[in-house]
C-alpha cells in the first residue's frame, strides 16, 4: 500500500513549484482554516475574504517556514490574525445606534488561544484518522466510514453494500475500530505532544476508540 504523501513532502513538493501538492495542502488544511475563521461569526463575504488571505500569506511565506511540521500551527495563527483584522476592519466601519434595540452582528466573545488550540487538536485527531483508514483493509475502513457518516448509514444498507450480515456489523466494527488504533498513523498519534500542551497532558494525545 503507497504511503500517503507527509505534510514535509507535500512542503517540500510546493516549495518546487508542484501545483499538486499545493492542492493537496489546501485540501488538507482547509477544514482547519474554516474551523478557526467560523469561530469569529465573520459574514460570509468577509469569511470568504479571510481564507482566501490565508492562502495568499502562505504562498507569500511558505518558503520562510523554518518546519514544515508547524504548518498547521502557522495556517491557525495567520487565520485567527486575519480574522481579527476583518473583525477590527468592521467595528470601525459599522454605524452603530446605541439607542437601537441590540448590537447583533458585533462579535462579543473572541475565540482566544485555547479555541486555537482546540481547533489544532482536532484537525490533528482528523488528520491521523484519515490516515489511519488509510491503512486498513478495503472493507474495513469501508465500514468506519458508513459509520461514520453524518447521519449514519442504516445498517440494512451497510449490510447490502458490504455484503455482510446485520449481526455481524456491530462486532466487525469493534474489531475495525481496534485496528483503526493500532495503525501506524494513529500510534504516531498518540506518541505525540499536544501542540502547546493544549491538553496539559504529559503522555501525547488520548484517542477514545472503542
Amino acid at each position: 500500500m503507497d504511503e500517503p504523501p507527509t505534510v514535509l513532502s507535500l512542503v517540500a513538493a510546493a516549495r518546487d513549484g508542484d501545483a499538486g501538492a499545493w492542492d493537496a495542502l489546501v485540501e488538507e488544511f482547509l477544514p482547519l482554516v474554516h474551523g478557526v475563521v467560523r469561530r469569529f461569526r465573520l459574514s460570509p463575504a468577509d469569511a470568504a475574504d479571510v481564507n482566501q488571505t490565508v492562502w495568499l500569506r502562505l504562498v507569500e511565506h511558505l518558503g520562510d517556514l523554518r518546519d514544515p511540521r508547524a504548518l498547521p500551527g502557522w495556517l491557525a495563527t495567520t487565520a485567527r490574525r486575519e480574522a481579527l483584522r476583518a473583525v477590527e476592519s468592521g467595528r470601525r466601519t459599522t454605524s452603530i445606534d446605541p439607542q437601537g434595540p441590540a448590537l447583533d452582528g458585533v462579535p462579543g466573545d473572541l475565540p482566544g488561544e485555547a479555541d486555537i488550540a482546540e481547533d489544532l487538536l482536532r484537525d490533528e485527531l482528523r488528520r491521523a484518522v484519515r490516515a489511519g483508514l488509510a491503512e486498513l483493509p478495503t472493507q474495513r475502513r469501508r465500514l468506519l466510514e458508513m459509520l461514520m457518516d453524518d447521519p449514519p448509514v442504516p445498517y440494512d444498507e451497510i449490510s447490502s453494500t458490504l455484503k455482510i450480515p446485520v449481526g455481524s456489523i456491530g462486532p466487525t466494527r469493534a474489531r475495525a475500530l481496534r485496528q483503526l488504533r493500532d495503525t501506524r498513523a494513529m500510534r504516531a498519534y498518540t506518541a505525540s505532544p499536544d501542540p502547546a500542551g493544549a491538553s496539559g497532558g504529559e503522555g501525547g494525545h488520548h484517542v477514545p476508540v472503542q
